[in-house]
């Protein structure tokens, strides 16, 4: 098994992208139990979302966490809480390797997720404008203003 190194670096912010596992476009359609997801886990761990988009298969996100080392357990805890409630007609169809199965894993997630540490605003703001433009490149809207599972909505002033 491979061996991921992690910075932890208190008082930054990471940009972490999850998806879902072979892709499946589950997110949107249950977004209330995404948005649950993530207030769970903010009742674990203090943490600010500093930008986010959901698209039907993956989460682009910057988050500045309280303490740096909860990073990947905000991670888990949204991904947990997830698996756990989300009704299996949103997952049934997908095919996972045996060992995932053997291990008891629903095939909802990748196991790993992406993260970069945010080491100065020009990065920050990188991270940003890819975060808001995803549903432009991937063809969902033309404009960032028409995607409702976005945080640009609540960054304007």
């Amino acid at each position: 098994m491979a061996k991921y190194k992690r910075i932890f670096l208190d008082g930054y912010s990471y940009y972490i992208t999850i998806v879902t596992h072979r892709r499946n476009p589950i997110l949107v359609e249950n977004i209330e139990l995404l948005r649950e997801s993530f207030r769970v886990s903010k009742s674990k761990y203090p943490y600010v979302i500093n930008a986010i988009v959901i698209l039907p298969d993956h989460i682009h996100m910057i988050i500045t966490p309280h303490i740096a080392t909860d990073y990947p357990k905000i991670i888990r805890a949204i991904k947990y809480h997830f698996s756990t409630h989300c009704d299996e007609k949103f997952y049934a169809h997908i095919e996972q390797s045996t060992s995932r199965h053997k291990r008891g894993s629903k095939p909802i997630w990748q196991k790993r997720f992406y993260e970069h540490t945010l080491r100065n605003d020009k990065e920050y703001q990188k991270c940003l404008s890819y975060i808001y433009h995803n549903p432009i490149k991937h063809g969902y809207v033309t404009q960032i203003n028409d995607w409702k599972y976005s945080s640009y909505h609540t960054s304007q002033p």
